[in-house]
């Protein structure tokens, strides 16, 4: 089977580095099109407002500087994804590959993911599986599963390593 269009959605991790690699090598021997995709979510962000004491109400000031910690730390993680993106952009291409990137603010990853591959026209998906399983997976849930079940395309999971201690 032969891809043209692989999508390839990665963040600033080993896993992330790991499903770069296998896109393009997929994309080398295909000579396909690739893109590669963040989707910045405010929940990757861990906690981002300014605690506010039940006690203080609804204090129009705090709620503001709350507003813009969340903001700001949104901005500076577009901007860090957005160069990571751009430096794998650049390797591929050094490698002789059509290669674009795309990094989005949304509040689903799975969504964000299945939506902009779609619209972009892809024919295969690369991402990574952190190997969430039972209550974990059910209570954060599996962005690698959702695409699974959900994408047009193809899906190509790459699985976490493992290290044991």
């Amino acid at each position: 089977m032969s891809f043209k269009k692989i999508f390839a959605a990665l963040d600033d991790s080993e896993l992330g580095h790991r499903v770069f690699t296998q896109a393009l090598e997929l994309a080398l021997s295909d000579r396909a099109e690739v893109m590669l995709f963040n989707c910045v979510t405010v929940n990757s962000l861990g906690e981002t407002a300014v605690p506010i004491p039940v006690d203080l109400g609804m204090n129009v000031e705090l709620m503001d500087q709350a507003y813009q910690a969340q903001r700001l730390r949104l901005e500076r993680e577009v901007k860090h994804a957005s160069g990571l993106l751009k430096n794998y952009c650049d390797a591929a291409a050094n490698k002789g590959l059509q290669v674009e990137f795309d990094c989005k603010m949304e509040g689903d990853p799975g969504h964000c993911i299945c939506e902009s591959a779609e619209n972009w026209g892809a024919d295969l998906i690369v991402l990574g599986r952190r190997g969430r399983t039972g209550f974990t997976e059910a209570f954060l849930g599996s962005v690698s599963n959702y695409v699974v079940h959900h994408a047009s395309c193809s899906v190509l999971v790459i699985q976490e390593v493992k290290i044991e201690k």
